[in-house]
């Protein structure tokens, strides 16, 4: 059975949100109780922790959607094996590309939906190494959005939609947190979905703690494999646990007000852990004193012998890598933070561009490039480009150093 290491990074044994899910049961049991559900991306860690959190609420009819065949079944033995079965009349699993014709054909064909939740997404800084890997991150996370969203338009959709976001996207330096940012403008945009028939939501939030891929889930695995674990040093993160990712999402696609965007209230004094400070928790719970090191190798070499001692090597790096920056935000600038009343979430109203038709213009010059890459290659430059036709400033606050998460631990 996995460890649960979370309170490492969070500093709570108890769900954050409960407070929350539990002052808004009955709002929730109205959006899903009976209803029909659409979850694109169910399989990953955030997403399958949303469907546990939703299958309590009795959906009639729960439909998961992800390319990974093989996550998408252990999700499903994992809700069939759960002391309280899953009483779910119709309970699917497609192993379907979200912006595929296949896809859309089922969309069509198994509506309508009463609530559409969209987790699909490529989420890591790592993605931005080149152009093509970025090329690919803007076609899942922007290009077939937008197709989403026309799909919902042309079916008629009139319930609840989400798509989540990230923290990455408020002032993004990261070309992963801009595309994530221009999936909002996607989504609320009046020019692309100002005819939705639809309530529209989102949500940023903290990194998950050990969640899949994630840096803090290299922790236990190298520490399996018996190979050193890293951390960036005067690197601070929000942290939410991987039930408490579920609960937030459910809370903000089945509560939150048209056209905003979910926050949790984390104090940034105490809540911005450094990622050096859970590594060393991580060690110590782990039954081992950190052994600092500053360089790969050494720190590779030196596992048995630090091992032997008790102690287990700790690569401390510098946050010298493409798109990083030492601290995350929830708010952007110029964007007004709201409360709803809730006891831990705000909301983000959606701050509109300044411009008619830039999403238009940004998705038309989009399908250029596509094309274009049939013929040569693209450049990481020309994307940046891309991603200022609707956020200027990420000309200035994106730094390319040459450097990428691949070249190291």
């Amino acid at each position: 059975m996995k460890s649960d290491f979370s309170a490492i990074a969070t500093g709570r044994d108890a769900p954050l949100f409960q407070p929350d899910i539990d002052s808004k049961k009955a709002a929730i049991e109205r959006v899903v109780a009976g209803a029909r559900v659409l979850v694109i991306g169910g399989a990953g860690s955030i997403g399958s922790s949303t469907i546990v959190e939703l299958v309590a609420f009795r959906p009639a009819a729960l439909h998961i959607i992800d390319q990974n065949e093989n996550e998408l079944a252990e999700l499903i033995r994992s809700l069939r094996s759960t002391p309280t079965p899953v009483d779910i009349a119709d309970l699917r699993s497609l192993p379907l590309d979200y912006g595929s014709a296949a896809f859309r054909a089922f969309v069509r064909e198994e509506g309508p939906y009463d609530l559409v939740m969209n987790f699909a997404a490529i989420k890591h800084v790592r993605s931005e190494k080149d152009g093509y890997s970025t090329l690919q991150m803007f076609d899942t996370n922007i290009v077939k959005q937008a197709k989403l969203v026309d799909l919902l338009r042309n079916v008629g959709f009139s319930g609840r939609y989400f798509s989540v976001s990230t923290d990455k996207a408020a002032n993004p330096t990261s070309l992963m947190g801009a595309s994530k940012r221009v999936m909002e403008h996607v989504m609320f945009d009046q020019g692309l979905a100002g005819d939705l028939r639809c309530t529209v939501t989102s949500a940023r939030f903290a990194n998950v703690a050990f969640s899949n891929g994630s840096l803090l889930q290299s922790f236990e695995n190298r520490l399996k494999k018996g190979q050193p674990i890293a951390a960036p040093e005067d690197t601070r993160r929000y942290f939410v646990s991987l039930k408490e990712s579920g609960q937030l999402c459910l809370l903000a696609a089945t509560t939150a007000p048209h056209r905003h965007i979910v926050v949790p209230k984390l104090d940034p004094e105490t809540c911005l852990v450094e990622m050096q400070l859970i590594a060393e928790r991580f060690l110590h719970a782990s039954g081992y004193q950190p052994a600092p090191y500053t360089d790969e190798a050494a720190a590779c070499a030196a596992v048995e012998r630090e091992k032997h001692a008790k102690r287990w090597p700790l690569l401390l790096t510098k946050l010298t890598t493409s798109g990083e920056k030492p601290f995350e935000e929830f708010v952007a600038k110029g964007e007004t933070l709201v409360d709803l009343g809730y006891q831990t979430i705000a909301a983000v109203q959606y701050l509109p561009l300044a411009g008619a038709g830039v999403m238009q213009a940004m998705l038309a010059r989009m399908a250029e490039i596509f094309t274009q890459t049939e013929l040569g290659p693209i450049s990481k430059e020309q994307l940046k480009d891309l991603i200022a036709m609707a956020e200027p400033s990420f000309l200035q606050s994106h730094k390319e150093t040459g450097l990428n998460l691949d070249q190291r631990v």
